[in-house]
């Protein structure tokens, strides 16, 4: 059986490749706007989740910013070990760990807030204000419709 060439493809024409570099300079921008605070994105989405959510559980959490669980839990405890974070038991199930930012976790989220709204700022700067908008309604329709196909969906989509 005599096998095709396959077929000779730009991979710079296809969507999934360019959000794979998309976010490979998205975070490549944060980490950079982030500078000595060493934060990534995801430490900063759960840090704000966290701060949006006091008491959250890790399970919620996971859930919430469309993590697994385990990937959730290195995460949390890697910021409990800088005193980012708190875990205690909830009271209505002992099971469950509820999370709180500690007085310092409050201080490295203010001082990230200025520096992620920059890396925002830095990585739509060249589209209009409204290829902005435009871009970001598109986007979140991508995620919204995809939410079901990750390996880890975020409950707010659902």
């Amino acid at each position: 059986m005599k096998h095709r060439a396959p077929q000779a493809i730009d991979i710079d024409h296809l969507p999934g490749h360019n959000i794979r570099r998309l976010h490979q300079i998205s975070v490549g921008i944060f980490l950079q706007e982030m500078g000595e605070l060493g934060l990534t994105p995801v430490q900063y989405g759960v840090l704000q989740t966290v701060a949006n959510n006091p008491g959250i559980d890790q399970r919620t959490l996971a859930r919430t910013v469309a993590l697994d669980a385990s990937t959730t839990g290195g995460v949390v405890d890697r910021m409990e070990s800088r005193g980012w974070v708190e875990r205690r038991t909830a009271p209505e199930d002992r099971r469950a760990r509820q999370l709180t930012l500690t007085t310092a976790g409050q201080a490295v989220l203010a001082a990230a807030v200025p520096a992620m709204l920059q890396a925002q700022d830095h990585i739509l700067a060249p589209l209009t204000e409204r290829q902005r908008a435009e871009f970001m309604k598109l986007l979140r329709l991508l995620v919204h419709t995809n939410n079901e196909h990750s390996r880890a969906p975020s409950d707010a989509l659902r």
